[in-house]
């Protein structure tokens, strides 16, 4: 069986009393998308920052394209590429100096790197842009251009944290192209992400909530974590209709996505019964409500509230 791209064994980092990522086990097979998907504060730059050698853990063990991530950092680097959430590119200089300055930093060999840095302009629709300043790049560009930098040593793994955040649609889509291209030649994409559509177009994910690892799969296979029935709720006040319910339906999970509220129950006939009751007795007119497939953050929720509701009664 082929050696995994990232392996990770009881990972774990704290910060004095403050367990950040509690015993990580997950690995990631050699041309997969990976994704680490939680809310803020779930852990997932912590991860991040430990494969890529950057920060010590305090626990556990993590392989990186065969590297030891803690006892061999210097030599994991030259096959990772790492994003951050705030990557380092310069506004006074161009798109094409940012990207030789990376070039110099990695080592990349001078004959190699004006056919590197064409085919990743190429690559990321920046060549008609080579020559403006970084600073005066639209969002999406500058994000577009991060990864070019983080691409020109031709690395085998490439960490990206919340690469599209805050980022318009357009350009979120745009990028995502890049990165199934990316796939296509062999790298692997290890990806944290707080959009769960995102989160979809991986094919595995892991779920972080409080450092702690709450599911791991493909999609298909997250979405079946969630118990019971989904339900969605159509009415003429979702905003009060959603009060109404998490109020008093204490077996069930409720939320509130755009105008439709999405009700997670374990007894779907009860809890169809007493919901139309509610939104009867309240005078909202009821449009519509109908069993539907959860979506990954129709799980997300019902998994945090259930892990809350629970560490609760103890």
């Amino acid at each position: 069986m082929p050696q995994p791209a990232i392996s990770a064994k009881g990972l774990r980092r704290t910060f004095g009393e403050l367990i950040a990522v509690a015993g990580l086990d997950l690995e990631v097979q050699a041309g997969e998308i990976f994704g680490l998907v939680g809310p803020d504060g779930a852990g997932k730059t912590t991860t991040m920052r430990m494969l890529t050698g950057i920060l010590p853990p305090s626990a556990g063990s993590a392989e990186v394209a065969g590297h030891d991530v803690a006892r061999n950092p210097d030599g994991l680097k030259e096959h990772i590429g790492y994003m951050s959430q705030r990557f380092g590119l310069y506004p006074d200089l161009t798109v094409i100096e940012n990207i030789d300055f990376y070039a110099d930093i990695y080592g990349v060999p001078s004959s190699e790197r004006v056919a590197r840095t064409e085919r990743l302009l190429g690559f990321s629709n920046l060549t008609p842009f080579k020559h403006r300043q970084a600073g005066n790049l639209s969002g999406g560009m500058k994000q577009k251009l991060g990864l070019a930098c983080a691409l020109i040593h031709t690395p085998r793994v490439l960490f990206l944290d919340e690469p599209t955040n805050g980022v318009d649609p357009v350009s979120r889509r745009d990028f995502w192209r890049i990165l199934y291209q990316l796939v296509r030649e062999g790298v692997t994409l290890f990806v944290s992400t707080a959009y769960l559509d995102e989160a979809e177009r991986c094919n595995r994910l892991a779920l972080l909530h409080q450092g702690k690892l709450v599911g791991l799969g493909t999609p298909e296979e997250v979405k079946r974590l969630m118990p019971g029935t989904l339900l969605e709720v159509r009415t003429s006040a979702p905003r009060r209709t959603a009060l109404l319910l998490r109020n008093h339906l204490k077996d069930a999970t409720v939320g509130l996505f755009g105008d439709r509220v999405h009700v997670a129950a374990h007894d779907a006939a009860a809890t169809e019964a007493q919901t139309r009751q509610l939104i009867a007795d309240a005078g909202f007119e009821l449009i519509s409500l109908q069993p539907i497939e959860p979506s990954l953050e129709d799980v997300f929720v019902s998994v945090i509230a259930n892990r809350e509701e629970a560490a609760h009664a103890n």
